[in-house]
């Protein structure tokens, strides 16, 4: 699998700030999240396709460390990769960086299981092989 994956952006929000005029810590999450979505988007996967599939794929565990603080209106590139896929999970990491400065922001990893829509953990390899043999190129070009 050759196809580029685009950084996610983010412009920061007013309403995403603190009392002392940086952005919340807890928005980084919701980044990771937004960028999460997109990188499925851009292998051409739709996350509500999954799930209208039977297919959910919720975070069960979240990593953050802030490296430099991001304010109002400021531009965040999101490099997303896959980090480990094991099958029935999949943890991917992000690199975000301030688009003006170049100043590395915050990294994360997320990681997520796979579930049918009745909550019960299923192995891509048997349920879902093409999605599979993806995360599995992907996972090792990474």
């Amino acid at each position: 699998m050759n196809k580029a994956i685009n950084p996610y952006r983010h412009t920061a929000q007013y309403y995403e700030t603190d009392r002392m005029g940086i952005i919340h810590h807890s928005n980084y999450i919701r980044w990771m999240e937004e960028a999460r979505i997109d990188f499925l988007r851009q292998l051409d996967i739709r996350y509500s396709d999954l799930e209208a599939s039977g297919l959910v794929s919720p975070i069960f565990e979240v990593r953050c460390q802030y490296r430099r603080m991001v304010k109002f209106e400021d531009i965040v590139a999101i490099e997303v990769s896959i980090l480990k896929y094991t099958g029935t999970r999949l943890t991917l990491s992000y690199r975000m960086t301030n688009e003006t400065s170049g100043e590395l922001c915050s990294e994360g990893e997320t990681t997520s299981c796979f579930m049918n829509s009745g909550g019960r953990l299923i192995s891509l390899k048997k349920d879902y092989p093409q999605l599979h043999e993806l995360f599995e190129k992907l996972a090792e070009n990474q």
